[in-house]
C-alpha cells in the first residue's frame, strides 16, 4: 500500500492495524541455565563492591581521624611523658640502692665470718682460763652483764690491764695483754674485757670483788 493509499484510509477513519508484539529473545543458556546458577555452587564470583559516592564506604580508621586508639582517654601531654620516665627512674634507683646495700651486706656478713674463724686459729693454746678458778669477774659486754671465772692472781693481772677477755664461739677466754692486741687487730667485735689501768675506778664498777654480781641473779 502506498503512502498515498495509506493516507485516504487513515483519513477516511480506518485505523492503522497494530504491529505486533516481539517476543523478547533468550539467552543461549535459557530460564534452565538461570534456575541452575542461582544454586549454590555455581554462583559467579562477586565483584568488586562499587563505591559510594556519599562517603558511606569503609569508614577511615580512628588514627587517621586524629582520635587516640581505642577511642577512650585523651592524649598523653608532654608533661605527663616526662612525669612517667621520671618515675621510671626513681623506681630503677631505688631498685639499685637496694641491690647494693643487700651486697654490702652479704659482704661484711662473709667477712665476719672470716675474721672470726682466722681468731679462732689464731687464739689455739693461748687461753690461760683455770678450770679451778672460783671468782667470778663480770663485765659489760654487747649490753649485758658477762662473767669470767678468774683466780685471785688472774683477777689482779686483770685489773690493771695485764690480762684481757676475747669472746670466741659463745664463750669467754682469758689471754694476756699481747694477745688481746692481736686479737683486737683481727677482730675487734670480739673483744669483750678490755682494762685501761688508768681509767678511774667508776668506769669500771665490777673491778672491785666487793661489787661482785651475786651469781643466783639471773639476767
Amino acid at each position: 500500500m502506498t503512502d498515498s493509499l495509506r493516507d485516504q484510509l487513515l483519513g477516511l477513519g480506518f485505523k492503522a492495524p497494530p504491529k505486533p508484539e516481539r517476543k523478547p529473545q533468550q539467552s543461549p543458556g535459557g530460564p534452565s541455565n538461570r534456575r541452575n546458577d542461582a544454586r549454590p555452587g555455581n554462583r559467579p564470583p562477586a565483584g568488586p563492591r562499587p563505591q559510594r559516592s556519599d562517603g558511606g564506604g569503609s569508614r577511615p580508621s580512628a588514627a587517621k581521624q586524629g582520635k587516640p586508639h581505642g577511642g577512650h582517654g585523651k592524649p598523653r601531654t608532654r608533661e605527663d611523658i616526662d612525669l612517667a620516665k621520671a618515675y621510671a627512674i626513681r623506681a630503677q634507683r631505688e631498685k639499685d640502692e637496694r641491690i647494693e646495700a643487700e651486697r654490702l651486706k652479704q659482704e661484711q656478713a662473709r667477712e665476719r665470718r672470716e675474721a672470726r674463724s682466722k681468731l679462732g686459729e689464731f687464739l689455739k693454746d693461748k687461753g690461760l682460763n683455770d678450770p679451778a678458778a672460783e671468782i667470778a669477774r663480770h663485765f659489760d659486754y654487747g649490753g649485758k652483764i658477762k662473767r669470767i671465772y678468774v683466780n685471785e692472781a688472774q683477777l689482779k693481772a686483770l685489773n690493771a690491764g695485764e690480762l684481757g677477755v676475747i669472746q670466741l664461739d659463745g664463750r669467754y677466754v682469758l689471754v694476756d695483754a699481747a694477745v688481746l692486741a692481736e686479737a683486737e687487730a683481727i677482730f675487734a667485735p670480739a673483744i669483750a674485757l678490755k682494762v685501761d689501768p688508768n681509767a678511774p675506778a667508776a668506769d669500771d664498777p665490777y673491778a672491785d670483788p666487793q661489787f661482785q654480781v651475786p651469781d643466783d641473779l639471773v639476767w
